[in-house]
């Protein structure tokens, strides 16, 4: 079944999923019908309306939503698993899905009670899909104070999920001061303008180019966080860092696991072994067998650690007001040990499958290139060797890092 024969009917015949393991089975028949023609969505890069109509149709969008409104009412280590399902069939819209789940939660990490209830009871009942013009390295966007009312201008060189998002996360600075102000507003705001330049060898569906925001308007009630026009910060919100890397970290994982199934898959069927092994089939190959066996051990370690990190993460989601900052700093340390090991893993996997697939595997036909293009595109986010940093400070010295926009 392809998506274009992905109806609403499809899911909503029998009962909703109620537990982790059904949703994340949930997220496994969706990852079924974007695997069909995942190689050809690649090339052709069109906006991915279908596919954002997909994970709506199957629920997905509204499984960290609260049950009373609609929502799934999971949790993070669920969301985690979900986004690596989908990620091993379509690296994009495995990320597409990860920071649609990272700026839903956006208004409970920075936000008061009453707007982070308010937000994702209507995203819940209306199954908003999140985008973000967030990048905060550069101070590209201003935001005047015009009494009641905030008024965002300038322009923003990434905004993952635009054209296909519901709403979108404004993040700019404060006119005249050192504040970052996020608001959540509708994506089909005026003056609000995405722009078709997304043009890399990877990642190809995120729709993540740039965006131009001029005059968009915002409440100051929509501020996240601030009461009477000032922001009232707790350790909580520092969260939003070592959460976000995990969501990395999952699509990663999955898009790794994706090039593996689908090289085991290729060697068994088309793999021909070398004329000089003395052995009829690629199977029984020694050099292929120790290949995949090794991928495959490493890439089942480091999806152990991830999970194990996730649980770890999920008591500070549930103990929001408890967490303090050195609990927040060991616990970011945990998340660039599995950020730097993910990345290392999924490199290795998505480029040396080749090795066992052999040379008619690299027809574009099949796509193989794409996890490799997918990884290699996104882990350059942020510098990997600065989560080793982390992790090596912290074991040499006791010292937690400073909470900033990258650690």
């Amino acid at each position: 079944m392809t998506i274009a024969h992905a109806s609403r009917t499809d899911w909503t015949d029998g009962p909703a999923p109620s537990t982790s393991g059904e949703w994340i089975a949930r997220a496994g028949e969706v990852a079924a019908v974007l695997a069909v023609d995942a190689a050809e969505r690649d090339r052709a890069a069109k906006t991915p309306y279908a596919e954002i109509g997909l994970l709506k149709d199957s629920g997905l969008v509204t499984l960290l939503g609260p049950a009373g409104h609609g929502g799934a009412g999971q949790d993070w280590p669920t969301a985690y698993r979900v986004v690596r399902e989908v990620a091993a069939a379509d690296g994009s819209i495995g990320q597409l899905l990860g920071y649609h789940y990272l700026w839903n939660w956006a208004a409970r990490l920075v936000g008061t009670r009453e707007q982070w209830e308010r937000i994702e009871a209507d995203a819940a009942r209306h199954r908003w899909f999140f985008g973000g013009a967030v990048n905060p390295r550069d101070r590209d966007i201003v935001v005047r104070d015009e009494g009641d009312t905030l008024v965002f201008d300038g322009r923003k060189t990434f905004s993952t999920g635009s054209k296909v998002s519901d709403v979108t996360v404004l993040e700019g600075v404060l006119e005249g001061t050192d504040k970052h102000v996020f608001a959540v507003v509708p994506s089909g705001s005026e003056g609000l303008t995405f722009h078709d330049d997304w043009d890399n060898i990877g990642q190809r569906l995120t729709e993540s180019g740039s965006v131009t925001v001029s005059g968009v308007r915002a409440p100051w009630s929509d501020a996240l966080g601030y009461v009477d026009k000032e922001f009232r910060p707790r350790v909580y919100g520092t969260l939003n860092v070592p959460t976000i890397q995990l969501v990395f970290v999952s699509f990663y994982l999955g898009i790794a696991r994706g090039a593996l199934e689908t090289g085991l898959a290729y060697t068994r069927e088309h793999t021909r072994p070398w004329l000089h092994g003395g052995h009829e089939r690629a199977v029984d190959e020694p050099y292929v067998i120790d290949l995949y066996g090794d991928l495959t051990a490493k890439l089942w370690a480091a999806e152990a650690l991830a999970d194990e990190v996730a649980r770890e993460g999920l008591w500070f989601h549930l103990n929001p007001d408890e967490v303090t900052p050195r609990l927040r700093g060991e616990h970011e340390v945990r998340v660039a040990a599995v950020k730097a090991h993910a990345t290392d893993v999924a490199l290795e996997v998505t480029s040396r499958v080749f090795e066992a697939t052999g040379a008619r595997s690299t027809a574009s036909r099949y796509g193989l290139d794409r996890f490799w293009r997918n990884v290699r595109t996104h882990t350059l986010h942020d510098p990997v060797a600065y989560k080793r940093r982390e992790v090596g400070v912290y074991r040499l010295r006791d010292e937690i890092p400073e909470p900033t926009w990258y650690s």
